[in-house]
């Protein structure tokens, strides 16, 4: 065999007679005349007897082959054929499965080479096409693959002056390696390990848990039981905790196909919600073994965690191609912000099927798993936080943060919340917790803790009279020091200092401790946000933390860390993946110290649980700032200026039962009025105890010392 066009070895007619005597024209015949006419050619002529100038390339009928598989239309092809099988149907058919894996509109297959057959009585008129095909099946999976397609050339019919033509000689086995006659391609999806979410520790939170899918195999029951059965299950589920209606779910297994099992809830075998003895005992209830990606509980840091489950349609529109309907992806929260890097990349694999023989497999390509996703927080502290918060019917939340190194420890939002994140996202003014902010820029501005300050029962700014809550001290009114009226949260103080402090140094003592700055945080947050411009009544309302300031628990958690650490401390909640190669032993360090550093607010060197936690709106305020996050001015002297007054709250003011906290630094309450008349109350409390910074909120409460301050001396103290 050689490589090439049969024509181009051919000498031409003038050459020929340059350097040979004349001989007979051979002109297209049947091969016997053909023969008969070799008979009488001068030797020396020979070699010209193996070439047909008439005869057109090769190459123009592979190249025609491979643009009518490319197209997936064979009509213009020469084909001959060895059974009865339409060739065309065995394109369409073979290739199907290809392209819609692939989403590609025709086939990737190109001309490697043309080989023709130079030896034998038919030299010339024989050739093979190599074909190189290759199909982007998604991700790294590409199947790349040659196969051949043998050509021969017919001269057509004696005394015809039409020239002849090539012919392929078809069989499957041009389409894909080996195949034969009967045989069809599969291509399978093979979903990849999904990835655990990590605590701080590195320690799974989120992994595969055994579960039971509890429903109905109407193969096991008889039609006239299918409408019993299924109200008995359903009402049974509703028994368990989960609302479940009996006739939509008859409906719905009324209406699958006879042989369907119609799953009415899936449940943790460990701790089912469910009776699944009972359940199983109606007649045509199964419960079938499956694992799922869950956390310790099914309440645990949901709002944050967010859920995987099946794809929806619009998370497959969205993902252009990466998942396909029937993949397990995250539908909320953290498992869907991440979801790229926790799903992994799928497998491929293609066999080659008959109806009645076993898949031979043609291309696997292996699915990658998933890369775990490095949390912050600490399993106990998330719990507990959550049991603290069980009771509060009003939306509430309590965000720990470790002020050493930033890190979220805990972010809970109660059941009043009903799923919401209010933790991370929640926007509520912060009464008088902003007086901490208050106090920065009083002090920048020369008001120390033993300035005496003027306290009055009310205060009018800008036609707005001001005043004190109903409860406030008279011990604490008139002319006090400045420590005293922070301790016992002096409303019209702070208003008094209105013309000493701007709207914008108010701004920028608030940033200094984190407020209204965003940070590389790992999840969806809302940072907070105080205003600039103001005239004087909104500037005074804004010195007690209303008017038009807003914030998160995680808000008001990272301005007690910020105090707390002599700096302004930059939140984090999900740790970056660290390049492959990079960063190994920070990596491994940071692991350590996220189950080594404090957990307790006792000390910097308490136990460490695991937790974890995200929001539930992929579209929510982004946790990554995208412009130049402004310097920090705040030092240590003024931090501890700070400290010192929030002691003082503890051990003369609102915050006084907080006294026998183990650690206990400093505190903080707050209560803003809010509604048309302002008669319903945030309720808020900040504290630092050790290595901890903790915000406490309820949505609807009394008062930040006697709503708020409880939960926080339980969480403070509970073990």
């Amino acid at each position: 065999m050689r490589d090439g066009e049969v024509r181009a070895a051919c000498p031409t007619a003038s050459a020929a007679s340059d350097s040979l005597p004349a001989v007979p024209t051979v002109t297209r015949a049947t091969r016997s005349r053909r023969g008969l006419a070799l008979l009488v050619v001068p030797a020396l002529a020979l070699p010209l007897a193996a070439c047909t100038p008439d005869v057109p390339p090769a190459q123009d009928a592979a190249d025609e082959l491979v643009a009518a598989l490319r197209a997936g239309d064979l009509s213009g092809v020469e084909l001959t054929t060895q059974t009865s099988s339409d060739p065309q149907t065995q394109l369409t058919e073979v290739l199907a499965p290809l392209l819609e894996a692939s989403g590609a509109e025709e086939a990737g297959v190109e001309l490697e080479k043309v080989s023709v057959d130079d030896d034998g009585d038919d030299a010339g008129e024989r050739a093979t096409a190599t074909l190189a095909w290759t199909w982007d099946l998604g991700g790294d999976a590409e199947w790349t693959y040659l196969t051949s397609a043998e050509l021969a050339y017919d001269e057509g019919t004696d005394g015809s002056d039409e020239q002849g033509a090539w012919s392929v000689a078809w069989t499957p086995a041009i389409l894909a390696p080996e195949l034969e006659g009967g045989e069809r391609l599969a291509v399978s999806r093979v979903q990849a390990d999904r990835a655990d979410i990590l605590d701080g520790a590195g320690q799974p939170i989120v992994t595969a848990r055994e579960v039971w899918r509890l429903g109905i195999d109407k193969t096991r029951v008889g039609a006239d039981a299918w409408e019993s059965s299924a109200v008995a299950l359903a009402e049974l589920v509703t028994e368990g905790g989960t609302a479940m209606d009996p006739a939509a779910y008859a409906q719905k297994v009324a209406g699958a196909g006879d042989k369907a099992f119609v799953e009415a809830i899936t449940v943790r075998q460990e701790a089912p919600v469910v009776d699944v003895a009972a359940a199983t005992g109606i007649p045509g209830v199964v419960a079938v073994e499956d694992t799922m990606e869950l956390a310790p509980t099914s309440t645990f840091a949901r709002p944050v965690l967010g859920r995987a489950g099946d794809a929806t349609a619009e998370i497959v529109e969205e993902s252009e191609g990466r998942v396909v309907a029937g993949d397990v992806t995250g539908l909320s929260g953290l498992q869907r912000q991440y979801d790229e890097q926790l799903a992994g990349t799928p497998g491929v694999v293609v066999t080659a099927e008959t109806q009645d023989g076993e898949p031979r497999e043609l291309y696997r390509q292996e699915a990658e798993p998933g890369t775990p996703l490095q949390t912050t927080l600490d399993v106990g502290l998330q719990e507990r936080a959550e049991r603290v918060l069980a009771d509060q019917e009003p939306a509430s939340a309590i965000v720990a943060v470790r002020p050493s190194t930033g890190e979220v420890l805990a972010a809970a939002s109660g059941p009043g919340s009903e799923g919401y994140n209010t933790a991370l996202l929640g926007k509520y003014a912060p009464g008088s917790t902003f007086k901490v902010v208050d106090a920065l820029a009083f002090a920048r501005a020369g008001i120390a803790p033993d300035t005496t300050v003027s306290c009055p029962e009310t205060i009018t700014v800008g036609g707005r009279r001001f005043a004190n809550v109903p409860e406030y001290p008279a011990s604490a009114t008139g002319d006090v020091a400045f420590r005293t009226a922070f301790a016992h949260s002096c409303n019209t103080a702070m208003i008094g200092q209105h013309d000493t402090v701007s709207q914008q140094q108010l701004h920028d003592a608030a940033a200094d401790l984190g407020l209204g700055v965003e940070s590389a945080l790992g999840a969806p947050a809302f940072f907070g946000n105080v205003p600039t411009d103001a005239d004087a009544t909104q500037h005074a309302a804004s010195l007690i933390g209303q008017d038009r300031i807003e914030v998160s628990p995680l808000t008001m958690a990272t301005v007690a860390a910020s105090v707390a650490a002599g700096h302004r401390v930059a939140p984090v909640l999900v740790q970056p993946v660290a390049a492959e190669g990079e960063g190994g032993e920070e990596a491994a360090e940071a692991a350590d110290g996220g189950a080594s550093a404090a957990a307790s607010p006792a000390a910097a060197s308490g136990d460490a649980s695991a937790s974890a936690g995200a929001s539930d709106d992929p579209d929510a305020a982004v946790s990554a700032s995208a412009s130049p996050v402004p310097e920090s001015r705040l030092t240590e002297d003024e931090a501890a200026t700070l400290r010192d007054l929030m002691h003082a709250v503890v051990t003369d003011g609102s915050a006084s039962a907080l006294q026998d906290v183990p650690g206990i630094v400093g505190a903080k309450t707050g209560t803003a009025q809010y509604g048309a008349d302002g008669a319903q109350q945030h309720t808020w409390m900040i504290a630092i105890a050790g290595d901890l910074a903790v915000a406490v909120f309820v949505e609807t409460g009394e008062r930040g010392s006697t709503t708020s301050g409880p939960l926080m001396h339980e969480f403070l103290t509970a073990s």
